[in-house]
């Protein structure tokens, strides 16, 4: 079955018209990852699922424009039973399918929830595209923006929707920093500025700590969900 579409609050901690199943239970938070080619987005969904899958229930939604690509990397991690894990092959430009024409992602989360549900949290990956990415709000109802600093350390000054909008900027790869020449420090400047108080984290999934910063805010927007 496929709940209402329509969308009235500002944030995970409102209650939309279609937060809730037809059981009255709360759906699953639907967090969007988005982001350029290469910038670690399906490598973040994949260290998200390892460190959230024993305290949550949560599935994946892979986009990719004509395989499944996403999905099948993290068949082979094994971060979460296949069945968690469904591809979305969108045959456009990836931000069609998250933005333009949802439809195809919303069966897609909605058949997650009723297969293997009830479910926490549902991870949507957008493919590969560009700074312009951001999520319908009928699809999810929060949104990371990936970048990397192999991408140029100007990115976060050349703004863009997903990294100006994004609920949370995470800029990824920082271990590669000083063999690509980029300045964390005027990439971390450049973020405050283009975002005000709306949230970055610097990544790198080689490192101890890893995802885990990521992991907490996504922990808060739950939290802030299911009040």
């Amino acid at each position: 079955m496929h709940l209402g579409h329509s969308h009235s609050h500002d944030g995970p901690s409102a209650v939309s018209a279609d937060a809730r199943r037809p059981d009255g239970t709360r759906r699953a938070l639907r967090v969007g990852l988005g982001g350029p080619v290469g910038s670690g987005k399906t490598a973040t969904v994949a260290a998200l699922c390892q460190v959230l899958r024993a305290e949550l229930s949560l599935a994946v939604v892979t986009n990719d424009i004509y395989t499944r690509e996403d999905a099948e990397f993290l068949l082979r991690e094994a971060v979460l039973p296949p069945e968690r894990i469904t591809a979305v092959e969108t045959g456009a430009c990836p931000h069609t399918a998250i933005r333009d024409d949802i439809s195809a992602n919303l069966e897609a989360v909605e058949d997650l929830e009723e297969e293997v549900g009830p479910l926490d949290l549902i991870l949507v990956e957008s493919g590969g595209d560009n700074l312009t990415a951001t999520f319908s709000k009928g699809l999810v109802d929060a949104q990371i923006f990936v970048i990397d600093v192999a991408g140029g350390d100007d990115i976060p000054r050349k703004g863009g929707p997903g990294v100006t909008t994004a609920d949370l900027l995470v800029v990824n790869k920082t271990d590669l920093a000083p063999y690509v020449g980029s300045d964390l420090a005027r990439m971390a400047a450049d973020a405050k500025a283009q975002r005000a108080a709306l949230p970055v984290v610097f990544q790198s999934l080689r490192s101890e700590a890893g995802v885990a910063e990521v992991a907490a805010w996504v922990r808060e927007q739950l939290a802030a969900w299911t009040v």
